[in-house]
């Protein structure tokens, strides 16, 4: 009997070390699938994610809990510039509790494993582009408190299965195409009964934080969820007349429009996770079948090592750059120069000096007491459609446009916000050149000679590899193009983002929502606000400036076919890339157009995600193109007169 009793302990102790580091190589074949499915990590956060691990505790944004278990129970990867898919093995960190991946650019679906995290507490997807529908498995993970999967492109329903989840805290769903009605009671008796008594988010007795904003949900809003104070039902097509709903030609369209193209998204082709991560699933179930007959060796080998005394300590991932939130208080716009109405008046000749001008803005030249030149966008807004929504979203912009510092982009010198009469302007630094268009267009084109284009074009590359890249969290132009390009009188490019105030003051904006004075403004963020965000859309426009600095030709006119449908007839062939050249210039080199016009060919990709990154546009254009002037480029604006005097 004693013999017995010997052996079955002796099981035990081998079984419960075999599992360790079963465990523990679970954990480091779901990660490194998870890292396979990242294709572009600008920032090298997965850099040391080594396949040669035997625990993943020291990688950079995973945390393990104490003691020496190395059980992973943090996944935090937000604001890294991420580009891939969610790979469905993340299904296997059993021990996760937090999940927390927003403000990247995760795109396919959301993977129906991950219900399988039954002990994840928080999940977030926040900011990316994922698609398809919220699986119903999230239902499952009864421990989770809070779910944030605002400002992706998600469809269907919302899953009545998240009414199971009684932890429930926060549920923030906004800023997605979800279609349907609320999962919840409409019945007003049902408020006062049990919550068991109750359906879908009615039964989700924690819930205090609901966002449903922004999508294209219908019918009435169940009562359970009206008298919730954190709640945001505004922008969908509900039929209650007391919301804010989106305009009444969105709604009628529902079932038979594209609703990315309603919001104010790309219009890019929907991406679907590849076929061989099915393929991975297959192969992994087999591989665990394989690695339980290794158990055995594995904890035998795992005691020996321990009885040598080598042991890795447990120790939190060296921490990354966290998402920058602004809290909305009046201390916001403190670090940005403040101009009185009076004082621009005063530079602007009394608002009389014009310089251009839309349904939405009116753009001043004006010159400060200091000499400056300066451009001044006033806002045509009436006072009455200024809500405070639109009031902290237009001082979130100022910030976001204050902390743009490089050469080519034209500084903020101020803002004016003035209540009588109620005034908002913006002032940046004015190049009083002209805009690359009215170079290219307008004129004769004679003073952009070839090696002032390739300048103006490298330069142009330079800039946005450091919108793109090198801030933090990264800044899009809102549209790009050559007329949002200005020359100084060294020719150097400034962009200026105008575009960006005229979306703010239109006026279906303006109607699309409102928030209290004092919440955080992260979770106000109109549909329009994608574009902004879609660096893809950036390359793509800067491969049409390259095309307008080849051939001189606009990139629309009514005398000629669309730059970039004329110009592919062209790009597949190398010999015939000189048909492209504008004809007034001159001792073009031809070398240097093969690299430009190879970079232009992969920043018109039809397909986004095949387009590089201007990290690596910026790469091939400087490393490629052969002048003797390249490196002045680098150095500041006053080398560039120099050089230019070499050339001419």
């Amino acid at each position: 009997m004693a013999r017995l009793l010997l052996v079955v302990g002796l099981g035990c102790v081998l079984l419960a070390a075999a599992s360790e580091p079963a465990a523990a190589s679970d954990q480091v074949a779901a990660l490194l699938a998870f890292k396979r499915d990242i294709y572009e990590d600008p920032f090298a956060m997965l850099s040391d994610w080594n396949s040669s691990d035997t625990v993943p505790c020291l990688w950079s944004g995973v945390s393990c809990s104490p003691p020496l278990d190395g059980r992973v129970v943090t996944l935090e990867l937000s604001n890294s510039s991420l580009r891939g898919f969610l790979a469905a093995e993340i299904g296997s960190l059993s021990s996760l509790q937090k999940l927390i991946l927003d403000h990247n650019t995760l795109m396919g679906s959301i993977p129906r494993a991950i219900g399988k995290l039954q002990n994840l507490t928080v999940l977030n997807l926040s900011t990316n582009q994922l698609m398809g529908p919220i699986p119903s498995e999230i239902g499952d993970m009864r421990k989770i408190s809070t779910i944030d999967l605002h400002a992706n492109r998600l469809n269907g329903d919302i899953p009545p299965e998240l009414g199971k989840l009684t932890n429930l805290v926060e549920l923030r769903l906004g800023n997605n195409s979800l279609t349907g009605t609320i999962p919840g009671s409409n019945d007003s008796v049902m408020v006062t009964t049990s919550r068991e008594d109750q359906v879908g988010l009615c039964q989700l007795a924690q819930l205090t934080d609901l966002d449903l904003s922004y999508n294209f949900l219908v019918g009435d809003i169940p009562t359970c969820l009206k008298q919730m104070k954190g709640s945001s039902m505004v922008g969908n097509c509900f039929q209650d007349n007391d919301i804010m709903n989106r305009p009444v030609e969105q709604c009628e369209n529902i079932n038979g429009t594209d609703t990315d193209h309603i919001t104010g998204g790309s219009g890019e082709k929907n991406m679907t996770q590849p076929l061989w991560l099915l393929i991975v699933e297959v192969v992994t179930g087999v591989s665990v079948l394989s690695i339980l007959t290794l158990c055995a060796i594995a904890g035998l080998r795992r005691c020996k090592d321990r009885s040598s005394g080598d042991s890795i300590p447990w120790t939190r991932a060296i921490s990354w750059k966290e998402s920058t939130v602004i809290s909305i208080d009046d201390d916001l716009l403190g670090n940005v120069p403040k101009m009185s109405r009076q004082e621009l008046a005063e530079a602007c000749e009394d608002f009389s000096n014009i310089i251009g001008s839309s349904h939405e803005t009116v753009v001043y030249k004006g010159t400060m007491k200091d000499g400056r030149e300066i451009a001044v966008m006033s806002l045509s807004v009436p006072v009455h459609y200024w809500t405070n929504y639109v009031e902290l979203y237009f001082q979130r912009e100022v910030v976001e446009m204050a902390r743009l510092d490089h050469e080519n982009v034209a500084k903020m010198v101020g803002y004016c916000k003035e209540s009588d009469p109620f005034s908002r302007m913006l002032v940046f630094e004015y190049p009083a050149n002209g805009t690359l268009y009215e170079h290219l267009h307008d004129g004769e084109g004679c003073q952009l000679s070839w090696p002032r284009r390739v300048k103006i074009a490298l330069s142009i590359a330079g800039v946005l590899r450091h919108l793109h890249t090198e801030l933090q969290p990264p800044f899009a132009v809102a549209a790009l193009t050559s007329s949002s390009v200005y020359l100084t009188e060294e020719f150097s490019p400034k962009i200026i983002d105008f575009e960006r105030w005229r979306a703010l003051v239109a006026k279906p904006f303006l109607s699309s929502g409102v928030i209290v004075n004092g919440g955080p403004l992260n979770g106000v963020v109109d549909p329009r606000q994608m574009r902004f965000m879609d660096v893809q859309a950036n390359t793509f426009a800067f491969g049409v400036i390259l095309l307008e600095l080849i051939s001189g030709r606009a990139s629309l006119s009514k005398d000629t076919d669309d730059l970039v449908d004329w110009a592919r007839k062209h790009l597949d062939q190398p010999e015939e890339f000189s048909k492209l050249v504008d004809p007034k210039l001159k001792n073009v080199n031809d070398d240097n157009l093969g690299i430009i016009c190879n970079a232009v060919n992969l920043c018109i990709d039809a397909e986004p995600s095949r387009r590089p990154s201007m990290n690596m546009i910026a790469a091939i254009l400087e490393e490629g193109v052969d002048m003797s002037t390249a490196t002045a480029l680098r150095a500041s604006s006053l080398a560039w007169a120099t050089a230019e005097l070499a050339i001419s």
